[in-house]
C-alpha cells in the first residue's frame, strides 16, 4: 500500500484537473415512425451547458477542435436520408426539389412551440389547410412558434430530395448552444409520400469541456472524490490489518474485500466517464467491467451486513446450516443487480434513456426488502443472545451497529420517496443538472455504513481472544473493555475467562452450544 496508492492518487488528481460538463448519436438506416400527421425520427436529447466562447467555428474546423475549447454545439456529420424507389418514381418528371424533411432543435421549455391545435383537440405537428387559415403557418411544414426569449429558436433546417433521387445528403452544419438547457432533436417530414423514410449518419453533442452528457458530468468529479475517500479508508484499515495480521478474523477478511472492491469500482467509474468525455461513446468493455464489479461489491456488502447481524465472527465462529442459504441469496442478488446495471448503463448515451426496465427493477427491489427483513430479524436474535449472556461490550457494539443500520434504512426510504417525486415531477428532465445526486447518494450511504463497520470491527491484537469469549456478570466488565477496536497489552484475557468457566463447570457451555445448534436448525 505504499507506492500504489500514491500513484493512484496522483493520477486521479492530474486527470481531474479539467472539468466535464455530451455524446455522439449514430444512426444506421433508422426508420421514421408515423405520429399523427407527421413522420418523425428522434435524434436524441441531451442536457447542454452554454458555450463559454462566443466565437463560432465552421463545421469542418469544429470537427478538429479541442474537446475542451469552451464551445457547446450540436454538429451534423454525413446525415443521409433514404426513400423508397416507388416514391422516387412518382417524382421522375419533376426537376425541382421534392420531399421536404425538416430538422428541428428546441429546448425542453419551448416544447409547446412545436405544433398546434386548431380546435382544442390533439396537437398537430404539421400544418394542415385548416391550420394554415387559422394560424398562418405554411401548409406541409412543421408548425413553429418563435420562443419568447429568442425568436431564432426553435431551430428549423430544411432538407429536400432532388428529382427522383433515392437519397439526399444534409450539409454538415453546426448549431451552437448559447443557453444552458435540455435540448431535443427531431427529424420530421410532413410529406405523406415519404412513408418508409430512413436515415443514416451521426450527430455530435458537445459541452464546453467534452462529450460527456450534462447529467453525467458531475459524476466524473464525484468518483474522483469517492476514489480518494476509499484510498483514505483503505490506508487506515490496511495499516491495522497488517499490524495485527495474526489475529485477523474471517469477518475482517470480508471487510477488506469490500473496501478493495469499492476502491476498484470508483476508479473504474472515473476512467469510464473520462473515456466517454474524450470520445463521445461509452467504452463497452470498461462499462461492462465496472457494472460487474459494482454488482459484486453491492452483493458482498449486503452479505457482510447480514453475516454481522447473525453474529458471525463475534458471537458464532460459523454460520452452520445457514451458509448455503446465504450463498444462494448472494448469487441471486448478484445476477439481478448485474442484469439491472447492464440494462441501465451499457451502451446508454441518451439523457432520457437509461431508465431500468420494470421487470428488472422489481426483482432487485424485492431481494433488497427480503435482505432487510432477514438482517433485522437476525440482529434482534443476536442482541437477545448477547443480553442473555450479559456480554456488555459486545452488546454495546451491536447496539451501535443496529442504530447505524436503522438510520441507513430510514435514509434509504426517505431518498426513494424523494427520487420518485423528483422523476414524477420532471417528465421532460428539465432538472437534469441535479440528477447526478440520485445515484451519488447510494454510493455515499454505502461508504458511510462501511466506515461504521470498519470502526466497530477494526483489527486488534485481542480480536481472536475476544471474538468468541462468553463474559458473564459485572465482574468481567474491566476485561471486556479490551474490545475489537482496541488492543489488550496486559495479560491473556482468554485464559482468565477459561479458568473462570472451568470453575463454574462445563454445563453452561454445553447448554449454550445446544441452544445455538437448535437455532441454526430452526433458521
Amino acid at each position: 500500500m505504499g507506492l500504489a496508492p500514491c500513484c493512484l492518487i496522483f493520477a486521479l488528481l492530474i486527470s481531474a484537473a479539467g472539468s466535464a460538463d455530451a455524446s455522439i448519436h449514430v444512426y444506421d438506416r433508422d426508420p421514421f415512425r408515423e405520429v399523427g400527421n407527421a413522420y418523425l425520427l428522434s435524434g436524441g436529447s441531451e442536457g447542454i451547458v452554454a458555450s463559454r466562447t462566443a466565437a463560432p467555428l465552421p463545421a469542418d474546423n469544429a470537427a478538429r477542435s479541442s474537446i475542451d475549447d469552451g464551445r457547446s454545439y450540436i454538429r451534423f456529420d454525413n446525415i443521409t436520408f433514404w426513400r423508397s424507389k416507388d416514391v422516387a418514381d412518382q417524382h421522375q418528371e419533376m426537376e425541382h426539389s421534392t420531399g421536404l424533411i425538416q430538422v428541428i432543435i428546441f429546448e425542453a421549455v419551448d416544447r409547446d412551440n412545436i405544433g398546434g391545435s386548431p380546435y382544442g383537440g390533439q396537437r398537430s405537428i404539421c400544418c394542415t389547410p385548416d391550420l394554415a387559415k387559422l394560424e398562418g403557418c405554411k401548409q406541409g411544414e412543421v408548425i413553429r412558434i418563435p420562443s419568447a426569449t429568442n425568436i431564432n429558436w426553435p431551430i428549423v433546417l430544411n432538407v429536400q430530395f432532388n428529382g427522383n433521387y433515392l437519397s439526399t445528403h444534409m450539409d454538415n452544419k453546426v448549431v451552437y448552444i448559447s443557453k444552458t438547457g435540455m435540448y431535443n432533436l427531431f427529424f420530421i417530414s410532413c410529406d405523406p409520400t415519404l412513408k418508409g423514410l430512413t436515415m443514416s449518419g451521426k450527430t455530435v453533442w458537445k459541452n464546453p469541456d467534452g462529450y460527456l452528457p450534462g447529467r453525467m458530468a458531475p459524476l466524473m468529479k464525484f468518483y474522483v472524490i469517492m476514489a480518494l475517500a476509499y484510498v483514505l479508508l483503505s490506508l487506515i484499515w490496511f495499516s491495522q490489518y497488517v499490524r495485527y495480521w495474526k489475529d485477523i478474523l474471517q469477518l475482517q477478511h470480508c471487510i477488506t474485500a469490500v473496501i478493495a472492491l469499492g476502491l476498484f469500482e470508483t476508479t473504474l467509474w472515473y476512467f469510464e466517464y473520462a473515456h466517454f468525455n474524450n470520445t463521445g461513446t461509452r467504452p463497452l468493455g470498461i462499462t461492462t467491467w465496472v457494472v460487474t464489479v459494482g454488482a459484486l461489491r453491492r452483493t458482498l456488502s449486503r452479505l457482510l451486513i447480514l453475516c454481522v447481524s447473525m453474529g458471525y465472527g463475534v458471537v458464532r465462529p460459523t454460520l452452520g446450516g445457514l451458509t448455503i442459504k446465504v450463498l444462494l441469496l448472494g448469487v441471486t442478488y448478484f445476477l439481478a443487480s448485474e442484469l439491472l446495471n447492464i440494462t441501465e448503463y451499457v451502451g446508454t448515451i441518451n439523457d432520457v434513456a437509461g431508465r431500468a426496465r420494470v421487470f428488472l427493477v422489481l426483482p432487485d427491489a424485492l431481494l433488497d426488502a427480503f435482505l432487510i427483513l432477514w438482517i433485522f430479524t437476525s440482529l434482534s436474535r443476536t442482541l437477545d443472545q448477547l443480553q442473555a449472556k450479559r456480554s456488555s461490550v459486545k452488546l454495546d457494539i451491536y447496539r451501535k451497529f443496529s442504530n447505524a443500520l436503522a438510520v441507513s434504512v430510514i435514509a434509504s426510504v426517505a431518498w426513494i420517496g424523494f427520487e420518485v417525486y423528483f422523476k414524477a415531477t420532471d417528465p421532460f428532465n428539465e432538472r437534469w443538472q441535479g440528477a447526478w445526486m440520485i445515484n451519488a447518494f447510494w454510493d455515499i450511504l454505502a461508504y458511510l455504513l462501511l466506515c461504521v463497520i470498519c470502526y466497530l470491527w477494526a483489527p486488534s491484537q485481542s480480536s481472536q481472544r475476544y471474538a468468541y469469549s462468553d463474559e458473564m456478570g459485572d465482574e468481567s466488565d474491566d476485561e471486556e473493555a479490551q474490545s475489537l477496536c482496541k488492543g489488550s497489552p496486559k495479560g491473556d484475557i482468554s485464559l482468565v475467562k477459561q479458568d473462570r468457566k472451568e470453575k463454574n463447570g462445563e454445563s453452561a457451555d454445553v447448554s449454550n452450544l445446544e441452544d445455538e445448534m437448535e437455532e441454526d436448525k430452526r433458521e
